[in-house]
């Protein structure tokens, strides 16, 4: 059950992040919803984006499981919806929900119904979904070069299958950030990670210690818990290894279990476990997290503002997750927010403009005030230094290095969660890389090498079925 949680708070993550959710209060009323009428200029953007032009279809069609139209608890247009409006242009909603989206697609694709614009996630949208026929490349309606995308670019490398481009960043946000309450650090007479983070001094070690003397103050009638969330997958990615990656000289994907950096990132992990810092259940948001006395709560930046945001009189810090040791290069693994063209659609005009709509919204100075001012809004305890390193710092391609590890889109055993069959309703890829932070079925913590014995052969099997694939797909 967490781990049908866990997917389901990252779909709300996605909705968070781009102003999909309102602000109201949970009975369904908005008296809370901040209330700006966004001012759009498309004179001052004509160079920018282009307007639909007459003869053009202006209506596209958006299918996903949440709309990008306001619903009922939500005062305010979207800024990127109130654009592409002005500029000729409506999107039409297909719904579907988290768990049958693929399926509803899939069969969409198949008829005279097919939609124009799909959202991206790292699970099965590339290059599964590619290489089964379901999107076409946005190279013809999205030029890399140019000042609004150039930013992104690299970033677009990564989803890149026979030279074409099938994922055109809209914004970016780090996966998983580590959330703390500064009042328990004071308590615990602990000094400010986030100094450490400054300072280059934020390395595994450095949270291990802070975990070490916290949890050394514990007591059978208030225990104290170094850590909770979800971390595990980017401490390997820390080291700049992920279980899958690509072979481009064979154009495959190849097994990476046997990496050394991996092993590291796992005995260290292992150890945190043993000693008791890490607390195994599932909690929704940081609040929660600090009511446990839980020292860092890891999750993705939405479970720590809007409804999980810190009440007055608290004060909360952030930090990324903590660095290799062992090598000076600063990773981060990235959530990329987009939108897929699917294949079949002809509405190039629409939706080129719908793409430039959602992109100025994170480039234009203008825009990018509007939305912290509301993101402030709802979230008045949040420190400019947490937002500064969310949807700044973080995303910063001159300092860090993203990882994306391409085996969370390889196959339905390998990467969808939906539709897994063991019993954590969890995809294997998912399942190794949190697997030394779990016990089998007789309370014995698993190992790394148990955890490559078991499930090596899965890899190889998965991979090299869907290599055969790609092989037919790209001709080489």
């Amino acid at each position: 059950m967490k781990n049908i949680k866990k997917i389901l708070a990252g779909s709300m993550a996605l909705l968070m992040a781009f102003g999909v959710v309102g602000c109201g209060k949970s009975d369904g009323s908005s008296e809370e919803s901040y209330e700006q009428k966004v001012e759009v200029d498309t004179e001052a953007v004509k160079d920018t984006i282009e307007a639909i032009p007459d003869g053009a279809e202006k209506e596209i069609t958006w299918m996903s499981y949440f709309d990008i139209n306001p619903g009922k608890a939500v005062k305010e247009k979207r800024t990127d919806l109130t654009l592409f409006e002005s500029l000729g242009g409506s999107i039409k909603y297909s719904r579907t929900t988290s768990l049958n989206k693929f399926e509803k697609l899939a069969t969409a694709v198949m008829s005279d119904q097919v939609p124009d614009i799909f959202w991206y996630e790292q699970g099965m949208t590339f290059p599964y979904s590619v290489i089964a026929g379901m999107f076409q490349p946005v190279d013809e309606i999205v030029d890399f070069d140019k000042p609004l995308w150039k930013d992104v670019k690299s970033t677009a490398d990564q989803f890149v299958l026979n030279g074409q481009h099938f994922v055109a960043p809209i914004n970016m946000l780090p996966l998983s950030v580590m959330t703390y309450d500064k009042h328990i650090l004071e308590a615990a007479n602990l000094d400010d990670p986030y100094e450490y983070y400054q300072n280059g001094e934020w390395t595994w070690d450095k949270w291990y210690e802070m975990m070490e003397e916290y949890c050394a103050q514990s007591t059978e009638e208030e225990p104290l818990y170094g850590v909770n969330g979800w971390f595990a997958p980017f401490f390997y990615h820390s080291t700049g290894s992920t279980l899958v990656k690509y072979d481009a000289d064979k154009n495959e994907y190849v097994n990476n279990l046997n990496d050394g950096n991996l092993e590291r990132a796992a005995n260290f992990l292992s150890e945190v476990k043993k000693n008791g810092f890490y607390n195994p259940e599932w909690i929704g948001g940081a609040p929660e997290a600090f009511q446990k006395k839980t020292l860092f709560y890891a999750m993705g930046p939405w479970a720590s503002f809007d409804d999980h945001t810190p009440a007055d009189g608290e004060e909360w810090g952030m930090v990324p997750i903590p660095r290799d040791p062992d090598t000076d290069t600063l990773y981060q693994s990235i959530d990329v927010n987009a939108y897929m063209w699917v294949k079949g659609s002809k509405k190039k005009e629409a939706v080129k403009c719908w793409q430039e709509c959602a992109r100025i919204v994170y480039v234009d100075d203008q825009y990018k005030q509007t939305e912290k001012e509301k993101f402030d809004a709802v979230n008045p305890n949040w420190s400019d230094e947490m937002y500064n390193l969310v949807y700044e710092e973080l995303i910063d391609e001159s300092k860090y290095t993203q990882v994306f590890d391409p085996g969370y889109g390889i196959s339905t055993k390998l990467s969808d969660n939906d539709a897994a069959t063991n019993e954590t309703k969890e995809a294997v890829v998912a399942l190794v890389y949190r697997g030394v932070m779990t016990d089998d079925e007789n309370g014995n913590q698993l190992t790394w090498t148990q955890l490559k014995e078991t499930y090596t052969n899965v890899f190889d099997s998965e991979l090299a079925e869907f290599n055969k694939k790609l092989h037919e797909y790209t001709g080489k």
